[in-house]
């Protein structure tokens, strides 16, 4: 009996000596893992952060967590870009199939049918079509005739908007609206963002397609078109994707519309698709969108993406639209310009698009030296990141064949956060700008 309690007892002290060893050899190991785990919850904390700020439409609280987010150390340029782009949180209990849902738009609230495949996984990022209707149509009954022929890969989503008027400045409003409502909730890829439209909603396709390509990867107009004396807007589209489609046979929107602006981009080198299609509808005629044409269309859809900072930028603008185009911006212009929407009915406006009174510039990058010739600016802003240029050399900036400014720019993460959330975009993002007066 004595001998084998004597045993137990080694036994017990074997074992604890076993213990202790495993854990002087594990600890730095378990040590490690705890850090991880702080270390995870923190960057957690911190993309939360983000996330709220970029989102936010409370002023007071967008400032308290940007204060929050500059004084967190992991908050460097390189972190917060991924963060920005990759660490949007999305619903793991998102509707799918078919859905109706609003959207306000100004003091109006209006609608629009989406289609979210029915195998959903937030995880992943997912296309995204934008489709406008024509006249006498509503996006629910679009959503009907695309979604059977798209399948389960791609989001679909529809914009109703009354006599397919997509010109209108209350169009144009409705699409931005709706899109930044379906990117919020729903893991949608912002390289692969189509807009495409027939009819009426192939005029918007061009028309929102030209004012704001560089939200797009590609664009589609379907039996559209536009007149010869906007058709200087169509340069926007040297670095996004276009595919037009029009029936030879078109007795609604002459087919004469899409050929005068086909050869206007090959006269300006614009690269497009041109798809001239012979068939004919029982009641359409040749004013519709053959499904035989679609596969093909797909096809070309998977092969496109967003550029974000292409090295040359053709932006052409009007006085309603100075907006941020890539890495260039157009602040202030010189003299009278004309306005799109305006000039639908105010005379003024529409001698002033006939006259070609649109503010542009070309803008070139090589390395660092940055090349801009201009019409009717008086003012531009350019915005810059490490893929553009070498923070730590000069910027060298000509102007209309002038040398205007050399400067050295710095980064900046709170510059990087306050424009990403303006631009309401995760792609392009920027962290340090420069403003030029052309006129002094």
């Amino acid at each position: 009996m004595r001998e084998i309690v004597i045993n137990q007892k080694k036994t017990l002290q074997h074992a604890a000596i076993f213990l202790v060893s495993i854990l002087f050899f594990c600890l730095p190991s378990i040590i490690t893992l705890a850090s991880a785990a702080d270390k995870a919850a923190q960057e957690d904390e911190l993309n939360l952060r983000v996330q709220q700020f970029l989102l936010s439409k409370d002023e007071k609280q967008s400032k308290t967590l940007l204060k929050e987010i500059l004084a967190d150390p992991k908050a460097t340029i390189d972190h917060l870009e991924q963060v920005i782009q990759h660490g949007q949180l999305y619903s793991p209990d998102a509707y799918v199939g078919s859905l109706h849902n609003e959207v306000q738009v100004g003091s109006q609230e209006m609608s629009y049918a989406l289609y979210v495949p029915k195998d959903y996984d937030p995880a992943l990022a997912y296309p995204l079509i934008v489709c406008l209707h024509g006249a006498g149509f509503n996006g629910d009954s679009y959503i009907d005739r695309w979604q059977s022929r798209l399948g389960e890969k791609s989001l679909l989503v529809c914009p109703s908007m009354r006599g397919g008027a997509w010109w209108s400045s209350e169009g144009e409003a409705l699409v931005l609206a709706v899109l930044e409502a379906v990117t919020s909730r729903y893991h949608v890829d912002a390289k692969r963002i189509f807009l495409t439209g027939m009819s009426n909603g192939g005029i918007g396709a061009y028309l929102l397609g030209m004012l704001h390509a560089d939200r797009f990867s590609a664009i589609s107009p379907m039996a559209g078109g536009i007149p010869d004396e906007i058709f200087p807007y169509l340069k926007n589209f040297s670095s996004t994707a276009l595919y037009i489609i029009h029936g030879a046979k078109d007795s609604v929107m002459p087919v004469e519309l899409s050929r005068k602006a086909s050869k206007y981009m090959k006269k300006e080198g614009i690269p497009h698709v041109y798809r001239e299609h012979q068939r004919e509808h029982r009641i359409a005629g040749g004013h519709f969108f053959p499904k035989e044409e679609l596969p093909a269309l797909i096809t070309w859809f998977k092969n496109q993406r967003r550029i974000a900072d292409p090295a040359e930028v053709v932006s052409v603008r009007d006085e309603s639209h100075l907006l941020p185009f890539y890495w260039t911006e157009i602040n202030e212009t010189e003299g009278e310009v004309a306005d799109l929407q305006r000039s639908l009915f105010e005379e003024k406006d529409i001698e002033l698009v006939r006259s070609g009174a649109f503010p542009g510039l070309n803008a070139s990058i090589d390395g660092n030296e940055i090349t801009l010739s201009t019409q009717l600016v008086k003012k531009v802003t350019l915005f810059f990141n490490r893929r553009l240029i070498d923070f730590s050399k000069p910027v060298f900036i000509t102007s209309n064949h002038k040398q205007r400014l050399e400067v050295t720019l710095t980064e900046s993460a709170e510059f990087l956060l306050k424009e990403a959330k303006r631009r309401k975009d995760r792609t392009s993002l920027y962290s340090a700008s420069v403003t030029i007066d052309l006129i002094q």
